[in-house]
């Protein structure tokens, strides 16, 4: 399966990310949810920091582009397959080197790609 990156989770369930990390796991794929902030949705803890994960093929981003900045190094030393920026994380730095990485920056909304298949 997609194992799944979730940068900029939340525990508060009027987010986005929220859902994303819902949805993900009713579909059986491994989510790795992370944030700056402590807590857990439907029992997966929401990691801190940058940890060392493996196998992920795709990072999902739910960080303005300017809270990405910090990320930049440790998203593209997980070589996922691709980055899906979700409306409101559109970013040209990131996804250039993204694409320099060999790792396919992907515009949309994780959402609507798990509700239409494309996910």
């Amino acid at each position: 399966m997609k194992k799944t990156l979730v940068l900029g989770a939340s525990n508060n369930p009027t987010r986005y990310s929220f859902a994303a990390v819902r949805r993900l796991k009713q579909m059986g794929i491994e989510v790795v949810p992370i944030s700056n902030k402590k807590g857990e949705v439907e029992g997966i803890p929401i990691l801190n920091g940058k940890p060392e994960v493996e196998n992920i093929h795709t990072v999902t981003l739910y960080l303005n582009p300017q809270r990405q900045e910090e990320y930049y190094d440790y998203i593209l030393s997980l070589k996922p397959d691709r980055i899906i920026f979700n409306p409101g994380t559109e970013n040209p730095i990131l996804m250039k080197k993204a694409k320099e990485a060999g790792i396919e920056p992907i515009i949309g909304c994780s959402l609507v790609m798990m509700a239409t298949g494309e996910f």
